[in-house]
C-alpha cells in the first residue's frame, strides 16, 4: 500500500486490489455535492470519492460503504493520516442489505462507480478483489438502484458513471426503482473518438425530464483540457 496526496494534509490510501482512475474525479465534480449534505458512497473501495470530497467545501457526513474488509481498512489507514476527523464513516456492509442502523430515506446525495462489467462479460482477473471491482458478481446495478432508493429522501440525487454500452440497462434500472434520470454527460478522451464513459445524475420520485449536457473531453493536443485538469486539480488550479 502507498499513500497519495490529494491537497495539503488530505491522503489516499492505494493498493493493488483497490486504486482508482480518472473517472472517480469526474464522478465526484459531476455529483455538486454540497456542505450541507448527507452523502453515502456505494462501493468506495479505497475511499477516493469520499476523500475527494474533503478538498472543497466537504458534506456534512459521508457513509463510504464497501463489502470487501480490506478496502474498509485502507480507508480507516488514509484517515488516520489525514489532518482533522473528516466526516466519513467507513462501513463494511453488503449494499444489498444495507446495514443496521443505515440511514434509510434521509440522504441528499449517494454516488457510485460500479462495477463495469455485467457477471457474464469479459475476462475474469484471478484476483477476487479485481473480479468484485469490475464485475457484477457481489451486486448488479439494479441492486445498486435499489439500495440508493432505499437510502434518498424525497428528490435525493444519486450520480454514477458507466461505460455507455451500459446507459440503457443503468436508466431501466434506476426507473425500476424510483429515480428518474435527469442530467446526462458523455466522457470522450479526445474530440474525435467515442465517449469511454457517461456520467448520470437521477432524482428520487421526481418527474421525467433529461438534460444532455455537452461533451465533456479529457485530453487536447499533448495534454489534458482546461476543464478536465480542473476537475482533476491539477496545474494551476490544483490546491
Amino acid at each position: 500500500m502507498e499513500f497519495e496526496s490529494l491537497k495539503a494534509g488530505l491522503y489516499v490510501c492505494r493498493s493493488e486490489a483497490h486504486s482508482f482512475g480518472t473517472d472517480a474525479f469526474l464522478l465526484t465534480a459531476f455529483s455538486r455535492y454540497h456542505a450541507g449534505d448527507c452523502v453515502c458512497d456505494l462501493g468506495t473501495g479505497c475511499g477516493i470519492i469520499p476523500l475527494l470530497m474533503q478538498r472543497t467545501h466537504p458534506p456534512r457526513m459521508i457513509y463510504a460503504v464497501d463489502i470487501q474488509q480490506n478496502a474498509i481498512d485502507q480507508l480507516h489507514a488514509a484517515l488516520g493520516k489525514c489532518d482533522g476527523a473528516p466526516a466519513i464513516e467507513p462501513i463494511c456492509a453488503d449494499l444489498c442489505e444495507l446495514w443496521e442502523g443505515a440511514p434509510r430515506g434521509m440522504l441528499d446525495l449517494v454516488t457510485c462507480n460500479p462495477p463495469y462489467k455485467a457477471s457474464n462479460a469479459g475476462i475474469l482477473s484471478a484476483d477476487a478483489g479485481k473480479q468484485i471491482a469490475r464485475h457484477e458478481i457481489a451486486c448488479d446495478i439494479s441492486d445498486i438502484c435499489e439500495a440508493a432508493s432505499k437510502l434518498l429522501k424525497y428528490h435525493g440525487r444519486f450520480c454514477l458513471c458507466c461505460r455507455p454500452e451500459r446507459l440503457a440497462d443503468v436508466m431501466t434500472s434506476m426507473r425500476q426503482h424510483r429515480i428518474e434520470p435527469k442530467r446526462l454527460r458523455f466522457v470522450s478522451k479526445t474530440p474525435d473518438s467515442e465517449p469511454w464513459l457517461f456520467l448520470l445524475e437521477g432524482m428520487k420520485d421526481a418527474k421525467p425530464f433529461l438534460r444532455v449536457e455537452p461533451t465533456l473531453f479529457i485530453r487536447s493536443g499533448a495534454g489534458m483540457t482546461s476543464e478536465a485538469a480542473a476537475i482533476c486539480h491539477f496545474g494551476e488550479n490544483y490546491t
